[in-house]
């Protein structure tokens, strides 16, 4: 009755919801809906000073991160932009990789973390609109261009019986993925829990003067996000957050700071390899460090803002 009531129920509602969720973030990433967050561009570009280039590579990083870079790499090789333009233009398809993802966060954040979601994808969009913003306020700055329309580049909308094959099959490729993770990390949870564990952790991490801040049951989220995974963080979460060990506000610290000091390791190990294979080692490197230093500086911003309004 036990195992039933703190594993197996508790991983069959997770993943049924995952599932559900999953599916319709493929359908709508499918469907191109995405794409109609392009329009934004327009505006944005003007504000900025920055050139069409920068203004079709934002439509297309809606579709696809790689062909954005590719279309700034040929414009920069071909000086039709500057390196200040490249760097700018990098950071600033920023947004349309959140908006790309954004589904697949959200459905996969809701099941473990329920009402935290919100919160935690609304903090992490905040970040990503703050670097937007910053990025138009250089290019003004930095620029002497004055801007001009941005290109829209539609991708060929695809059938919804086509969509509906592709996000199944590629909801069959991701839930042993998810499983992978969740399963072991529930059941672990579970003994650890039983005999103890945490709470001689807890008295020990108590004394840490680095995460003195953090709530000493906080940092398993925090270890199992940067060692394993999102979903690895997620599932602990759901787990402590089931348990009443944890509030929503905890959870969601916590996932922040996982968020911090993981996104930089896997940049270098998943970002990195394919930029080289668009721009030169130097060149990416460069464009990955300054992508990553942005996006830590906005998170901390607005994470210390949600601290600070919510102690």
């Amino acid at each position: 009755m036990e195992i039933w009531e703190h594993i197996l129920w508790p991983l069959i509602r997770i993943l049924l919801f995952i599932s559900v969720g999953l599916l319709a973030a493929n359908l709508i990433e499918s469907l191109n809906w995405t794409n109609k967050m392009a329009v934004l561009a327009g505006p944005l570009i003007r504000m900025g000073r920055l050139s069409n280039i920068t203004g079709a590579s934002f439509s297309m990083a809606f579709v696809s991160g790689v062909s954005a870079n590719t279309m700034l790499a040929e414009a920069y090789e071909k000086e039709k932009i500057g390196k200040k333009e490249l760097v700018l233009a990098n950071l600033f398809n920023s947004l349309p990789r959140f908006f790309l993802h954004l589904p697949t966060v959200f459905f996969l954040t809701l099941p473990f973390i329920h009402g935290a979601a919100f919160i935690y994808v609304g903090i992490t969009f905040s970040a990503a609109l703050l670097q937007t913003f910053a990025v138009v306020l250089a290019g003004r700055l930095l620029l002497a261009g004055d801007g001009g329309e941005t290109v829209i580049r539609k991708k060929e909308r695809m059938r919804f019986s086509e969509a509906w094959k592709k996000s199944i099959k590629r909801l069959r490729r991701r839930i042993p993925k998810i499983l992978k993770f969740l399963l072991p990390v529930y059941i672990l949870f579970f003994i650890l829990g039983k005999y103890g564990v945490f709470q001689n952790l807890e008295a020990i991490l108590a004394k840490s003067v680095l995460f003195s801040w953090l709530n000493p049951q906080s940092l398993s989220i925090v270890i199992l996000h940067v060692s394993a995974e999102f979903s690895a963080g997620l599932a602990a979460a759901s787990v402590l957050l089931a348990n009443n060990s944890l509030g929503y506000r905890e959870v969601i610290l916590a996932l922040l700071v996982g968020n911090i000091l993981a996104a930089p390791i896997r940049a270098l190990r998943h970002q990195f390899p394919y930029y080289v294979g668009i721009f030169n080692p130097k060149l990416a490197a460069e464009l990955v460090g300054v992508s990553q230093l942005s996006r830590t500086v906005c998170v901390i911003i607005v994470g210390w803002i949600y601290f600070m309004i919510s102690s």
